[in-house]
């Protein structure tokens, strides 16, 4: 795949999350039929821990998560929780740059009430009916999805107080036109809060070229100064790294295949370790 490529990268990112949503789907298809509770076969208590343990490693507390349904929290693909750093208000208009099943929404939702709005906007249609399902679920009537670009947002010049974004502008292969359309939209003192992977230093080229990789959160990585760089570039001011977790190699699928690249570059899995970061960034417009 060639990362630099906007179509085809948009092309491995919606097929990717696209699938991602349908097996959700699928799973609340089959929970519906089951009246046991027990998952139709499957292992309850595992898919229940393993759900857990994603939303405890992307920051979500157990409280801010509870009346939220296994439709929303299934689908939590993020690397962090923007919308703990975001300092919402009542009454404030809120963007989710790759808003998914709708989790960051919908927790930026109770922090602005009703008299607040909260936009979603992704590029996958499957995501998009997740998400709306989950909002009719809930009665959440604060909350919008819409079909769309992050490097083309289709709203109005200074129009929303706050832009949150977990795990996705990585994604773009076009990150610039991200950081200015962001910027573009944003009332004037409006916030941006960022939970997304970096790195530190520059990933050998086997990482940078795979595609499930890429989908991953991974591959689309730039260097943490670099991003910020862009950032800076694109009008954004008082920028500050709030948080830094790195990722172990375990997290990048199909690694072993690449052993021999990485010992021909003298590389080992601790130097990895250390290479790709989580980051939680905030800036002002």
């Amino acid at each position: 795949m060639d990362t630099n490529n906007v179509a085809e990268v948009r092309d491995v990112v919606r097929k990717h999350y696209g699938d991602l949503a349908e097996q959700v789907d699928e799973k609340n298809k089959r929970s519906t039929e089951c009246s046991c509770g027990c998952g139709c076969g499957g292992d309850s208590k595992k898919q229940k821990d393993d759900s857990n343990f994603s939303l405890e490693a992307n920051e979500y507390s157990p409280e801010a998560v509870a009346d939220l349904p296994d439709s929303v929290k299934d689908i939590s693909l993020g690397c962090g929780n923007p919308t703990a750093i975001a300092e919402l208000k009542p009454g404030e208009v809120v963007l989710d740059l790759g808003s998914g099943g709708g989790i960051d929404c919908f927790l930026a939702a109770k922090q602005v009430g009703d008299t607040g709005h909260v936009i979603g906007l992704d590029m996958t249609t499957k995501m998009i009916d997740l998400a709306r399902s989950n909002a009719r679920k809930r009665g959440i009537r604060n909350v919008e999805f819409q079909y769309g670009y992050i490097e083309d947002i289709p709203l109005p010049d200074e129009s929303v107080d706050s832009v949150i974004s977990n795990c996705v502008i990585n994604l773009s292969a076009d990150k610039d036109a991200v950081f200015r359309e962001t910027y573009r939209v944003l009332k004037k003192g409006g916030r941006l809060n960022v939970s997304d992977i970096v790195t530190q230093g520059k990933l050998p080229h086997f990482i940078k070229t795979e595609a499930e990789a890429w989908a991953g959160c991974m591959a689309g990585a730039l260097e943490e100064e670099d991003y910020i760089s862009r950032m800076r570039a694109a009008g954004f001011i008082e920028i500050e790294v709030l948080k830094r977790a790195f990722y172990p190699m375990s997290e990048v699928e199909g690694m072993e295949a690449h052993r021999k690249e990485m010992d021909e570059l003298g590389l080992n899995e601790q130097d990895l370790n250390t290479m790709i970061a989580s980051v939680t960034i905030r800036a002002r417009k």
